[in-house]
């Protein structure tokens, strides 16, 4: 059986036990911070992907108000993250998670949903064409310290 639960307190440190696999700089104990402050914020949300009871993957979203690159609407729901684990790869699981963001933001208003890669992570921009995402920019960004 496959199912998807939304963010609550009894999920939330699932939720940050995967978050640090697609984020590995972070931490733990920041992730559970993140994740347990975002349950009450109605901007922020999350779904856990289980497959026979087996932690599978996760999709964290937010409501965006600022301008999002090529979005016409606001607010847009914006995939912050989504991980499926390697053994549930190419089944169909990381577009049902998009279904369910898309879902939720149907239900915050939005009629749009927009994400993000790195440049060079070409798995995640390959991954973005397939679920329908069409590219609208591409950036560069560079930091220098002041002499």
């Amino acid at each position: 059986m496959v199912t998807t639960e939304e963010l609550s307190s009894a999920n939330y440190k699932e939720i940050a036990g995967l978050a640090i696999i697609l984020w590995p700089d972070s931490s733990l104990e920041e992730e559970e911070k993140f994740f347990r402050k975002s349950i009450p914020d109605h901007a922020q949300n999350a779904f856990l992907l289980k497959v026979e009871n087996i932690l599978a993957g996760f999709v964290s979203l937010s409501l965006r108000t600022e301008y999002v690159e090529g979005s016409s609407t606001k607010p847009v729901c914006y995939i912050e993250g989504i991980f499926v684990a390697s053994a549930f790869r190419k089944k169909g699981y990381a577009q049902m998670l998009v279904k369910r963001a898309e879902e939720w933001g149907k239900q915050m208003g939005c009629t749009e949903i927009a994400s993000d890669t790195e440049v060079g992570n070409l798995d995640s921009l390959a991954f973005h064409k397939r679920m329908g995402f069409r590219e609208v920019n591409r950036v560069v960004c560079f930091v220098r310290e002041i002499s």
